[in-house]
């Protein structure tokens, strides 16, 4: 384990506490999942529901979204041999190339490619393949690849893709229940997760109330559930307007609120000295405590996995005591994890 991984917060996650189906077959409204309210300056913990989140903002903060997509990115596929595979669509790069994962399938579900042998040429059905090119930015698990389709790619994946799941998702859901209320542009291979439970209701409240919402969009790459690497780079737009309100707000004494840590990364990367400017292109970013975040006060995120990557970019915005006490009470109180889980909002 590197000097950075000793640093993150761990903890024993209870299998119990993984939520393996969306709110909505649980009995529950998307916007009725339970959020942990966890403020750095006083330490108070409250326990609520999602649905309240208006409660806890004062007129003249600002929420910021991430209004990218999901793709539906697993597709079946066969190496040469026969072999049955699982190609995950990661990250569309500039020159029409993408960054994929290749996996096996296990049982339900998929466990990272761990032959020394890898296949270079894959079949994904009639008139489509795939062909690994080079390794990615050094990782173990990514490539960059030729992907050779007979439809545009989005149209193609809609007919022969799936929504990525992982071992505690027990059966499929289709690609509705992964999507935001407010996603406007496809190209994330994973939700965004920490906007799941916004509803229009709750939308309209945040804005009855003052609280304005801008939009941003990063387009997530595949998560590291096995390996907790550290994020890699990935394409941002922040626009004019979005950076021009983020400034306002910053300066008239109002909250930056980040909907998830895609969105702390964009506004981190968009203002850098503190000043956001709009931004289009690539990020390599990574928000640590000893970096700071010098443009987000606030942050509602979902629950992260022990010694996860995103635990750093937390500990940057709540303060490791905070982090600790908040974690400590949702394991305490039986909060879930994962994209159909629960929320903890971090207040300044």
């Amino acid at each position: 384990m590197n000097a950075v991984a000793t640093q993150r917060l761990s903890f024993d996650l209870p299998p119990a506490l993984e939520a393996g189906e969306p709110p909505e077959a649980r009995g529950l409204t998307r916007d009725g999942v339970r959020m942990l309210v966890a403020e750095r300056g006083s330490g108070r913990i409250t326990h609520s529901t999602f649905v309240l989140l208006p409660t806890f903002l004062d007129p003249g903060d600002l929420v910021v979204v991430n209004t990218s997509g999901v793709l539906p990115a697993a597709v079946p596929a066969a190496a040469p041999d026969g072999s049955a595979l699982v190609v995950h669509f990661s990250t569309r790069l500039d020159d029409g190339r993408w960054v994929v994962e290749l996996r096996q399938p296990s049982e339900h579900t998929t466990r990272r490619w761990s032959d020394a042998i890898v296949p270079l040429d894959l079949t994904l059905g009639e008139g489509a393949a795939v062909h690994l090119d080079s390794r990615f930015a050094g990782s173990a698990r990514l490539w960059i690849a030729t992907v050779q389709l007979p439809q545009p790619v989005f149209t193609w994946l809609a007919g022969h893709g799936q929504p990525i799941r992982y071992g505690y998702v027990e059966r499929p859901w289709p690609i509705a229940m992964y999507q935001n209320v407010y996603a406007t542009e496809p190209g994330s291979a994973e939700m965004p997760s920490a906007g799941r439970p916004f509803t229009a209701d709750v939308i309209m409240r945040l804005v009855a109330k003052g609280v304005d919402v801008a939009p941003l969009v990063l387009h997530t790459g595949v998560a590291s559930l096995e390996a907790n690497e550290l994020p890699y780079p990935e394409r941002v737009k922040v626009p004019m307007a979005t950076a021009e309100r983020v400034n306002a707000t910053r300066a008239r004494g109002g909250r930056v609120i980040a909907v998830g840590t895609t969105v702390v990364r964009a506004l981190e990367t968009a203002g850098a000295s503190g000043f956001v400017q709009p931004f289009d292109g690539w990020t390599d970013v990574v928000i640590t405590p000893d970096r700071g975040v010098r443009v987000v006060d606030g942050l509602l995120t979902g629950w992260h996995e022990p010694e996860a990557s995103h635990l750093m970019m937390l500990e940057a915005i709540a303060g490791r005591a905070s982090l600790e006490q908040a974690y400590a009470a949702s394991l305490a109180e039986g909060y879930l994890w994962h994209e159909f889980g629960d929320e903890h909002l971090i207040l300044p």
